[in-house]
């Protein structure tokens, strides 16, 4: 490397990325170079004070992938304690004769202060210390990082198909599912380091049980033979040396061990692990009352210390008349506007509410997931959601005012469409819904449902569950999107309802920007905005985008001359827009396109009924003709192919408001509307 390149280094932070090995490298010189006593009690100090740094910084993280540095900062934290082992081990077989203090002051201390010079009492404590680490806290961090690697794993597929799902569905855009997908494999990256992590941490507690029996009989035998000391005195004076020792090295590792299960056991929410506690264990203080009357009912027992469980109890129950309170005020806290007159003011215009396009009415218990402030998502899937449809559509769909509604149901919800229930549904804010889509590999616990969006069979699962869940082949989503979905598939069938001359004339106006003198000659000189409207109406009923809103406006402009009929003109839109309504089918332009007929006798029946003056179908025919058609719909659905119905021109109007409703996903297009460079495939006849 030459000079200019080290010093661009420095400058760019090179400093930091020399940092770590050489930290690395320090630890290794110390199981090597011997350290003087002064020396040994600053990393004696520093080690229990790096064991609290990340002891806290675990409680206060929110999520645990947002310290996912933590498995790289545990193998360090194991090196710098095995490191310093050798080192005091060094110290004290060398110099354990000249007396408690030859190690340094920090195990001295330990030795004497902590455990009062008693060896006998130090090695109970150590190995009560090393069961706890070794036995409890060890195995079962280790163990729940081995299931929730492998669970983690396991739901990958899954998780990444869910993603999928809510991109398509509009709830997330490109780049915030692109944010989730690498979540997914940090999430993964994170939970497999930490079941190797887990690992250092148990052979450490091996280590330290190890190095204890080795000090202990090397420093007897050193004793005894090289400095001429009694079997006892050398047992004694080593024995405090390397159960001080032990301690001090033992306890850091307590610590870390915690902080490893703390982690771990941790749920994947962005909460602190003290608010989780104050909202799920002390709650409104029910429980914390109950067991003040617990407490008092024990104390009360003659022979039992009275004093001591009363007291307590006492101030259980008054914790739990202060946590009962705080929870009723936040229940009831509205703001309420005092009376400022005497006499009622006149009734006006501005005293009517004015009529929402779009509304969504949640129970109480569904509050909190429209509330930021509590970590609810459902506000930002809706905003997602109108992205999405705004996008898809052509149009700017109108703001979903949210609001709750104390008189239905605590977990039901309902969508309003211009004041009017359109659809209602059930969910429960504290699980998830796990999503049945026909390659389940087990059963799930949970309450069986169905998707309130698709009708699919559906189960409401416990949180903890979802992993599980997902390796069994669900697709879980959490309750803000199973509302946002349901909302996206109510606003996109019920579109036409949502476009009025207002967003009309929103949309001339913002084509005008780059066409002012399509827009000035055709609307409102030659055709009214009501009927441009009206024509803009039929052409989302029939499922076709107004995005080319160009597109439209030429051909409105060629044929708006001649007729002002909204359904005529809609006629000539759909030929003009032919390419885009095949292309939005499904199938591209080199494709060849499936379409069923109409047989002779079929069709002569229909130009017959449909020339009626009522315009009606014989019903026994209108039957026949939906049956016959859902039956090729469904075949056309399970080879993966749309169900298109080509007609003559003068039928396809009316067939397709008939089939709309009873066949929603047939797609009815009219000879003319053909493309030239489209390929068509006849895969059956209606008879």
């Amino acid at each position: 490397m030459n000079p200019m390149s080290a010093l661009s280094m420095v400058k760019s932070g090179g400093l930091s990325a020399i940092g770590a090995p050489f930290i690395v490298f320090l630890l290794l010189a110390m199981v090597v170079v011997p350290l003087p006593p002064l020396a040994l009690d600053f990393f004696f100090t520093l080690n229990i004070a790096l064991s609290l740094v990340v002891m806290l910084a675990v409680v206060y993280v929110l999520r645990p992938l947002d310290f996912s540095v933590f498995p790289t900062v545990l193998l360090l934290a194991t090196l710098f304690r095995l490191a310093l082992n050798v080192a005091s081990t060094r110290v004290v077989l060398l110099n354990g004769h000249e007396g408690p203090g030859a190690a340094g002051r920090v195990i001295e201390a330990f030795g004497n202060f902590v455990i009062g010079g008693n060896y006998a009492v130090g090695l109970v404590v150590f190995a009560i210390l090393t069961i706890i680490n070794f036995a409890v806290i060890t195995k079962g961090a280790g163990r729940v990082s081995e299931v929730s690697a492998r669970f983690t794993l396991d739901a990958m597929p899954g998780r990444q198909m869910a993603i999928d799902a809510d991109l398509n569905a509009g709830l997330l855009t490109r780049d915030e599912a692109k944010l989730r997908r690498e979540e997914v494999r940090e999430e993964a990256d994170f939970y497999g380091a930490m079941d190797g992590a887990s690992k250092f941490v148990k052979g450490d507690a091996v280590a330290g049980l190890l190095i204890l029996i080795v000090n202990v009989v090397g420093g007897v035998a050193i004793g005894a033979l090289a400095h001429d000391l009694s079997f006892g005195e050398a047992f004694k004076v080593y024995a405090l040396l390397t159960i001080g020792d032990g301690l001090v090295a033992q306890i850091p590792a307590l610590l870390l061990s915690t902080a490893v299960a703390i982690l771990v056991t941790r749920m994947s929410r962005s909460q602190a692990i003290s608010s989780q506690m104050n909202t799920q264990l002390v709650g409104d203080g029910r429980a914390v009352a109950m067991a003040a009357g617990l407490m008092a009912l024990i104390g009360l027992v003659p022979g039992m210390p009275n004093l001591a469980f009363l007291a307590l109890a006492a101030l259980l129950a008054g914790a739990a008349v202060w946590l009962h309170r705080r929870a009723r005020a936040a229940r009831t806290e509205v703001t309420t506007t005092p009376e400022t007159a005497e006499t009622p003011a006149e009734l006006g215009w501005q005293d009517l509410p004015p009529v929402d396009p779009v509304g969504l009415e949640l129970g109480y218990r569904l509050i909190p997931l429209a509330d930021t402030r509590q970590g609810g998502e459902l506000m930002a899937r809706i905003r997602g959601v109108r992205r999405k449809l705004s996008e898809e559509l052509g149009f700017l769909f109108p703001p979903v005012h949210v609001r709750d509604n104390l008189q239905q149901a605590p977990n039901r919800y309902r969508v309003l469409l211009h004041g009017v229930e359109l659809a209602a549904g059930e969910c429960h804010p504290d699980r998830d819904l796990a999503l049945d889509a026909g390659q389940v590999l087990g059963p799930v616990e949970g309450i069986a449902t169905h998707d309130p969006a698709f009708g699919l069979p559906a189960l409401w699962i416990e949180p903890g569950q979802r992993a599980y869940a997902q390796a069994q082949g669900y697709t879980v989503v959490d309750a803000a999107t199973v509302i946002a979905t349901h909302l996206s598939q109510l606003l996109r069938v019920h579109a036409p309802e949502l476009l009025g001359i207002e967003e009309a004339q929103a949309m001339l106006t913002a084509t005008a920007q780059h066409a002012p003198k399509l827009v000035e000659d055709l609307v409102p000189k030659v055709l009214p905005l009501a009927a441009f409207t009206r024509v803009l109406q039929g052409l989302l009923a029939e499922r076709v985008p107004v995005r080319n809103l160009r597109g439209v406006l030429e051909a409105l402009a060629e044929h708006a001359p001649r007729t002002q009929d909204p359904q005529a003109l809609l006629i000539a839109v759909r030929q003009a827009l032919s390419r885009q309504i095949v292309a939005s089918i499904g199938t591209s332009g080199a494709a060849d396109l499936p379409v069923f007929t109409l047989s002779s006798a079929l069709e002569r029946l229909l130009q017959e009924g449909l020339q009626q003056p009522q315009n009606a179908l014989e019903p026994g025919l209108a039957e026949r003709l939906q049956t016959s058609l859902e039956t090729q719909a469904r075949q056309q659905d399970a080879v993966g192919e749309p169900t298109v119905l080509l007609v003559p021109g003068t039928l396809r109007h009316s067939l397709a408001r008939f089939l709309r409703a009873a066949v929603p996903q047939a797609h009815v297009l009219a000879f003319h509307e053909l493309p030239d460079t489209t390929r068509i495939r006849h895969v059956g006849q209606l008879g």
